[in-house]
């Protein structure tokens, strides 16, 4: 089984996520996909953060994986 997906987020990239999170001029997607690194980075797991968030797991890893090879442009 492979190991879980974890995120480390420095402060300023955390603090950058909340406020997309919680801007009113991004779109629903993105401010999910900031909730769930987030939530990650606390450490949830992928099945945790994609049931409390109603997406599949899928989703959760592919927003992990697009952050550790893109970063915030991802």
């Amino acid at each position: 089984m492979p190991a879980p997906l974890q995120v480390k987020l420095s402060e300023s990239e955390d603090i950058t996520l909340e406020q997309l999170s919680l801007a009113n001029s991004i779109g629903k997607r993105t401010k999910q996909r900031a909730y769930a690194l987030r939530l990650n980075n606390k450490g949830w797991s992928v099945d945790k953060i994609s049931n409390y968030l109603k997406c599949s797991p899928q989703t959760v890893r592919k927003t992990i994986h697009r952050w550790e090879t893109k970063g915030l442009m991802g």
